[in-house]
């Protein structure tokens, strides 16, 4: 089994991981062929980290060495789909031109391009061959070239188009992560909309009543307004951190205490080591919302919202619970969190709760995976807990 083919079939194994897992910790790698499999792997995951970030002149710069390796290829180049050389890797460089040209074609035709390239190598003319990047439901996003002295054989040619497939996965995974985050940017601005307008009505006319009454109260509600408006339209970032959301909590409590005076208490327990940790924008916030809204507003003589957050080992709990009107559980049961999100249970008024407990789940489990969704428990006159757990450390979550 040559170099090259090993690495065909070591770059096809390298998404997975688990072989090089097994090598690295159960036995010493010793016959050559298990040597070669593991360098080949090693290099595919060196590869895949530029190209992760998508298809750019820094990430095809950085990717081209190792992609030059699992193709065993003298020289290789890297194009966009309109045939800018975006990284070349060895020598040839006279080639780069012909490359240009081949990789435009072999992106409008999506099939491989073979070009003879001027001078002699040790087998005979060089030749440049131009494989298209197709990204599926997408064309083509570029093209990978390689070059070689004679007529570049089957193991060449499988190895190269091996290697493209490859690449386009990492390129796909690129694009996925991108429309996650641009899913997430309008999620959170779905969210923002869905702000109570009736919340922010009621507070201006809160504000307004004080106005002539107690005009320093007026003037801290108005800067608690200000304040909470001004976080929850914030521009930057999809996650934010356990504190800061809490504080912002504190500014929409003060305006709904300023309205419902004693018939809103609010209990607060918070361990101090888990107020750094990060969670998605705007996840506390639909849950208190809801919980004055549909727990409290409804009920005669008002009642209490606990907010309760506590470091429990790798995972911080959190959760908000009313001792309000409840909901019928089959609700949950049959409509999931939108039963909560269309006014169909606790006060029964039909108004809707018009908060994202659905927007929220989704993020929570987007974010940190499915174990890590909205829990709701309720029963008609028992109140609602809502809650939800949020690791201490996650990579690539960051505030």
């Amino acid at each position: 089994m040559t170099a090259t083919v090993v690495a065909v079939v070591a770059a096809t194994l390298v998404a997975g991981g688990a072989l090089l897992v097994w090598l690295r910790t159960r036995r010493v790698v010793t016959t050559p062929a298990e040597r070669a499999v593991h360098s080949a792997l090693h290099t595919a995951s060196l590869a895949a980290v530029p190209l992760r970030r998508g298809l750019t002149d820094q990430s095809a710069r950085e990717a081209a060495p190792h992609l030059r390796a699992l193709t065993g290829a003298d020289a290789l180049g890297v194009a966009d789909p309109d045939g800018e050389v975006l990284a070349w890797d060895g020598p040839h460089t006279d080639l780069a031109e012909a490359f240009a040209d081949a990789a435009r074609r072999a992106a409008a035709s999506e099939r491989p391009v073979l070009v003879a390239g001027p001078g002699q190598g040790e087998h005979g003319a060089r030749t440049l061959v131009a494989q298209p990047l197709l990204i599926e439901n997408s064309g083509a996003a570029g093209a990978l070239g390689v070059v070689t002295d004679g007529k570049p054989g089957p193991g060449l040619l499988g190895a190269l188009a091996e290697v493209a497939r490859y690449a386009c996965g990492q390129l796909e995974l690129a694009d996925l992560d991108a429309s996650r985050a641009r899913l997430d940017r309008a999620e959170v601005r779905a969210l923002r909309a869905q702000i109570s307008p009736h919340f922010i009505y009621n507070a201006l006319n809160t504000i307004a009543s004080f106005v002539r009454t107690d005009p320093d109260r007026a003037r801290e509600l108005i800067l608690e307004f200000a304040d909470f408006t001004r976080y929850s339209f914030r521009a930057a970032g999809e996650f934010t951190v356990l504190s800061d959301e809490l504080r912002n909590i504190e500014r929409y409590l003060a305006l709904e205490r300023a309205r419902f005076g004693d018939a809103l208490q609010v209990r607060l327990r918070i361990a101090p080591e888990v107020l750094g940790v990060v969670l998605p924008f705007l996840a506390l916030q639909p849950l208190v919302e809801n919980a004055v809204r549909h727990g409290i507003a409804g009920r005669q003589g008002g009642g209490t919202i606990a907010i309760v957050a506590t470091d429990a080992g790798t995972d911080c709990l959190i959760s908000v619970e009313d001792d309000g009107a409840g909901m019928d559980p089959d609700l949950l049961r049959s409509g999931a969190l939108d039963a909560v999100e269309t006014g169909s249970g606790p006060a029964g008024s039909g108004e809707s709760a018009h908060v994202g407990l659905a927007n929220v789940d989704d993020r929570l489990r987007a974010a940190f995976g499915n174990d890590y969704g909205l829990i709701v428990e309720t029963a008609p006159g028992a109140g609602t807990k809502v809650s939800l757990r949020v690791p201490k450390f996650r990579p690539g979550v960051r505030a």
